[in-house]
């Protein structure tokens, strides 16, 4: 079986690159445990002189790190502590939940069992979902309300047309044919005296088709004329 890729992470702030803690140490660290644990190193991406708080924005390796990791090109990151990756735990649960939506992990050469039951990160993860969940619930609510509010207006808010209408892009147009049969359909009915099921006879002898379906029913008829 092929070993699962994996990139590397690396950062350093001027403090630590003054203290010898440096790039180098880290990126051997990493390229060890690859070796020792059977994963295929693919490459080592760094930050040099950023702080362990700033976000991708200003971390530009970390950035391309995550944009690979999102693509399916790799199974996971390797750094030498999470501290490397993120000083903050939210910040550090953040970034892991983002790897974990991309099917990948981080692992830490230096603190095994990340996804332990550490009752500090289990609450961070709660959280984080707790906020995800309220994020997405507001988005479904504003598409429900601007969807509303465009119906209201006489709009298309999506989902199948009724009959004698098509959808092109966002916008609902009258399709000629169907509101033709709809004409047809007020006729029979009003001026005719037919029933719906006569109607829909009728419309079965002249060779008229409805959107649903391979045959008219009364159902649908009375359908049209409700709308009508």
């Amino acid at each position: 079986m092929a070993a699962r890729k994996v990139l590397g992470y690396t950062r350093v702030s001027t403090q630590e690159q003054v203290n010898g803690f440096g790039l180098e140490v880290q990126a051997k660290a990493i390229k060890d445990y690859a070796k020792a644990n059977g994963l295929r190193l693919v490459r080592t991406l760094s930050d040099e002189g950023q702080s362990g708080s700033n976000g991708l924005d200003a971390r530009v390796g970390l950035a391309e790190a995550l944009a690979i990791v999102e693509r399916g090109e790799v199974a996971g990151i390797v750094v030498y502590r999470m501290d490397r990756l993120a000083r903050d735990l939210l910040l550090q649960e953040t970034l892991m939940a983002r790897m974990r939506a991309a099917g990948a992990e981080v692992i830490s050469v230096s603190e095994p069992d990340m996804d332990s039951d550490d009752p500090t990160r289990v609450l961070v993860r709660q959280v984080l979902g707790s906020i995800s969940q309220y994020e997405r619930a507001l988005i479904r609510g504003r598409m429900m309300a601007g969807k509303a509010a465009k119906v209201s207006k006489g709009g298309y808010g999506g989902g199948r047309p009724s009959f004698g209408w098509r959808a092109e892009g966002k916008e609902l147009v009258r399709d000629d044919r169907e509101q033709d049969v709809i004409a047809l359909v007020r006729h029979l009915s009003e001026d005719e005296g037919m029933s719906s099921r006569q109607i829909a006879a009728k419309l079965e002898e002249l060779g008229h088709r409805p959107k649903e379906g391979q045959h008219w029913s009364s159902v649908q008829v009375l359908r049209i004329l409700s709308r009508s």
